[in-house]
């Protein structure tokens, strides 16, 4: 009887100690999930009491080109770009972990702009992205080149983004760099032996043994690109009143993201309950692509593991 009366005293205070968690939890996830599938069904502007209006919002969330054209950029954005800066930060890696002098510097160097607020690091990239005076140009005119409109062609716009992608590499790049320092030396020792070169033993030895690591990352970055908003809402901010520029998405609404077309209808056409759908639908999209890159994950790790 006093072990019970002790347990449960225990599990009382543990919901004391929790409490604060579990009512944030509550009040700050849980409720506003509930409370956006409801909206979704209605028809709401935040002026007006919500109006039920069934799947409508669904119906006309698909019959808008422009959200599969956000989506489309969006998945452009997760596929991509997800490839790219996953190449970029292993490169990265193995390059920092190699025995080289002054090896704690460059380690910092590729790792700093992760710590560079995202508006200052935007702002920087649109005065390097202008075609008369930027940067970027002006390196490729070296070289004969004329650089594009970056950010006012509908042809280069997304490209502009997975440059300015790669740049924000250096948290990938430490979980690399960690994952390839945890290779037994022995492997590549025995390769050596057998005669493999510096490709085989990357391609056979490295990338098997770290295949688990650089699918998480790739899961992690793909799930990052559906919530791609920061960027795209400071260059068109920057742009608007540009000639070639758009207030909604870009010219022609190239970098229209779709978390960028749920907050335009949320905030500023007041179409709440299509904002909710559309974000319901990316929340189905998103639970599927992360169930499926798990399986992938889990069958990663089990040949890496030799299962």
């Amino acid at each position: 009887m006093k072990g019970r009366n002790a347990t449960q005293r225990d599990f009382i205070n543990g919901l004391l100690f929790s409490s604060p968690w579990i009512l944030g939890f509550l009040a700050f996830s849980v409720y506003p999930l509930i409370s956006s599938l409801y909206y979704s069904l209605t028809k709401f502007n935040a002026v007006t009491a919500p109006q039920w209006v069934g799947l409508d919002n669904y119906k006309d969330i698909f019959s808008d080109p422009l959200v599969w054209k956000s989506l489309g950029n969006t998945l452009f954005m997760a596929f991509v770009s997800t490839p790219i800066n996953l190449f970029v930060a292993l490169l990265l890696a193995s390059i920092v972990c190699a025995d080289f002098k002054g090896r704690g510097f460059v380690r910092t160097a590729f790792f700093l702009p992760s710590v560079i607020p995202m508006v200052a690091a935007t702002m920087v990239w649109i005065w390097m992205f202008d075609p008369t005076y930027g940067y970027i140009n002006n390196v490729l005119s070296w070289f004969g080149i004329s650089g594009p409109a970056w950010l006012m062609d509908a042809h280069y716009t997304k490209w502009a983004l997975v440059l300015m992608g790669t740049w924000n590499t250096g948290t990938m790049m430490l979980v690399c760099m960690s994952a390839l320092q945890s290779v037994p030396r022995s492997y590549y020792e025995s390769a050596e032996i057998d005669g493999a070169g510096k490709v085989a033993r990357f391609f056979y030895i490295t990338v098997p043994c770290i295949a688990h690591v650089l699918v998480y990352q790739a899961i992690l970055s793909t799930i990052n690109a559906f919530q791609y908003f920061q960027q795209v809402y400071i260059i068109i901010s920057a742009n608007a009143g540009v000639k070639g520029g758009s207030a909604a998405g870009g010219p022609e609404n190239s970098i229209l993201m779709y978390p960028l077309y749920v907050f335009h209808n949320a905030f500023t056409y007041l179409k709440m309950g299509k904002a909710s759908a559309m974000a319901w639908l990316l929340f189905i999209i998103v639970a599927i692509l992360t169930v499926i890159m798990t399986k992938v994950t889990r069958k990663v790790t089990e040949n890496a593991g030799g299962e």
